[in-house]
């Protein structure tokens, strides 16, 4: 099973409070374990202005505002740009499945601060990471479902609605869900 590049969708009964109701965009997924960023939690009282002048980055004018999430739990001091393909990839730029980049250096974060720089993008701080076998583990206990990761649900500027969004893109509403595991 492949997941690079989808989104995993908490379900109700997810017990781990830096998860409930999260929306993560798998950016690697091997035998070696899996890495993603949370892209509907933004990060409490931080402005990508703020981090700006925090880096000591100037900010022009017409300089970009984009949103500061919370990635998850692990190496939260460490941030990292997701972002559509219209950005050129570097040396810090991951491709994650076909739709998307990653990148984790301070060139993008100047990029837009000058008002250049991805249409889309969002900064995550932290990441959300699982050992080997551990996330297809977390799937098959029924704690996370599967599905497409739309750019107009990835960037939409409305975090609260994409747990909601991301449900409804199975035919899903999450009154319907049981918290339990079953097979036929």
């Amino acid at each position: 099973m492949d997941l690079d590049g989808k989104l995993l969708v908490a379900m109700p009964a997810m017990e781990d409070p830096r998860f409930r109701q999260s929306v993560i965009l798998i950016c690697a997924h091997s035998a070696d374990g899996a890495m993603g960023l949370i892209i509907n939690k933004p990060a409490p009282d931080l402005s990508f202005s703020g981090l700006l002048e925090h880096l000591d980055i100037p900010r022009a004018p017409d300089g970009r505002e984009i949103l500061v999430h919370f990635g998850g739990p692990v190496e939260r001091g460490r941030g990292f740009v997701l972002h559509a393909h219209d950005y050129p990839a570097g040396p810090a730029t991951m491709q994650v499945g076909d739709d998307y980049r990653m990148t984790a250096s301070l060139d993008i974060l100047e990029a837009l601060a000058r008002g250049e720089g991805p249409k889309h993008a969002l900064l995550a701080l932290g990441y959300s990471g699982w050992g080997p076998g551990q996330l297809d583990s977390e799937i098959l206990r029924n704690d996370w479902l599967i599905c497409d990761a739309p750019a107009d649900l990835v960037f939409a500027a409305d975090d609260r609605g994409k747990w909601r969004a991301a449900l409804g893109s199975m035919g899903i509403d999450p009154l319907t869900l049981s918290p339990t595991a079953g097979r036929a």
